[in-house]
């Protein structure tokens, strides 16, 4: 570090240029300073944090800014060294200055977002939506790792290849099928749009792709596996309760957390005396109204006074999605089903067989499952073997001699 006694500064000047000698490969360069004092030139070489700026580059107006920063920031420094008398310090080699528009990161943009959302769950967003964007981080994280051999990627060097390769990792080595890898690569592109419009990424990766959606068969049981679950009796008080909130679920299609959390104030009576859920689904916040038929009236009745739904205040004593689903599947061999139960084969269950079935239509459907339209309530329509063979019998009937 040197020292230029200040006597009395009669002039000063600051001049930024462009170290051509030191011009990149895509023709950018950084920028370096000049401090002149009474005629005397002591350079100051700096670069401005990398950022760089040229007539087609996106951030050309931060840039200025950022430049117009550092020639006030200097000025300052000499003003107040004039004004006072002090020695001004000069360094032969370059310093950084205190320039925040460094490169933004990936993983470093990710985990903020996270955390961002993680303040407005059950405001904007469920857990279950904020634990999905936490382990899309994760995998981003090992992918940069194992791939890149580095902790984290500008965003500037994402391109399409990045995407299709994170695409790839998925599938590969995590073993996610076509639709769980959709779900991630679209958690990947809200976190890429939301950089595109803050101006810290200027190619969009995502740019030509499309996601491929493969229909997924989704599991449901018959009428006649419904009615055998029903009936039968269980020696444990424990398959009992899972299976009263299943059965309840298929007649109400009401979802795993939806029931979890249903309680005696989302149970309503309209002017003619019929009973009917009306409750926001925690997912889409979609308003189900859902009535209420005999059976599911008297599952209720059955946990009125449970101490667990008393001291939780909720209508049914819901274990937790990974014990149920444990026990589902010991509930299908007891009653010799051969079909991979789950929570979520209910509201399929109350889809297909229950309404759809029963000639309900599909718009009330989606009303009862809390659509917000008729679209998404395909996804849970399936033509079953008994309505093919009803219309069938129109056609039969049609052609009689």
């Amino acid at each position: 570090m040197s020292i230029i006694k200040s006597k009395k500064m009669n002039s000063f000047d600051i001049t930024l240029f462009i170290k051509e000698t030191k011009l990149l490969e895509n023709g950018e360069t950084a920028f370096s300073m000049r401090v002149t004092i009474d005629h005397t030139d002591e350079k100051k070489q700096n670069p401005l944090n990398r950022e760089q700026a040229s007539p087609s580059s996106c951030n050309l107006n931060e840039t200025n800014l950022s430049i117009d920063d550092v020639k006030k920031y200097f000025l300052n420094i000499l003003q107040e060294n004039k004004l006072c008398g002090k020695p001004l310090p000069v360094s032969s080699e370059s310093e950084s200055l205190p320039i925040n528009n460094e490169p933004k990161k990936l993983l470093k943009v990710f985990h903020q977002h996270n955390e961002d959302i993680r303040k407005l769950i059950g405001i904007d967003y469920a857990r279950v939506t904020v634990l999905r964007y936490d382990s899309c981080a994760r995998y981003l994280e090992e992918h940069i790792r194992k791939k890149y051999k580095k902790d984290d990627l500008l965003l500037d060097d994402l391109n399409g290849e990045f995407v299709r390769g994170f695409e790839l990792f998925m599938k590969t080595v995590k073993g996610c099928s076509q639709s769980t890898t959709n779900r991630y690569l679209k958690c990947l592109k809200k976190v890429i749009n939301m950089s595109i419009a803050n101006e810290w990424i200027s190619k969009n990766p995502f740019a030509g792709i499309r996601f491929h959606e493969r229909e997924v068969f989704k599991e449901f049981i018959t009428k006649d596996e419904l009615n055998t679950i029903i009936c039968k009796k269980f020696n444990t008080e424990r398959l009992s309760i899972v299976r009263d909130v299943f059965v309840f679920c298929c007649f109400t299609g009401l979802s795993f957390v939806d029931v979890m959390q249903l309680r005696p104030e989302h149970i309503i009576k309209d002017s003619n005396g019929n009973s009917w859920i009306r409750k926001s689904r925690q997912k889409t916040k979609n308003m189900c109204n859902i009535p209420l038929l005999d059976i599911s009236q008297a599952i209720l009745q059955r946990y009125k006074r449970n101490s667990n739904c008393i001291k939780k205040g909720v209508c049914l004593p819901v274990f937790s999605n990974q014990k149920m689903n444990m026990y589902l599947k010991e509930i299908a061999m007891i009653c010799g089903i051969k079909k991979r139960f789950t929570t979520h084969v209910a509201r399929h269950t109350c889809a297909s067989v229950v309404l759809l079935a029963n000639d309900v239509s599909l718009s009330n459907v989606a009303k009862i499952l809390g659509h917000s339209d008729t679209r998404m309530t395909q996804h849970y329509a399936r033509v079953l073997d008994s309505s093919i063979m009803r219309d069938m019998s129109k056609v039969k009937e049609a052609f009689l001699v």
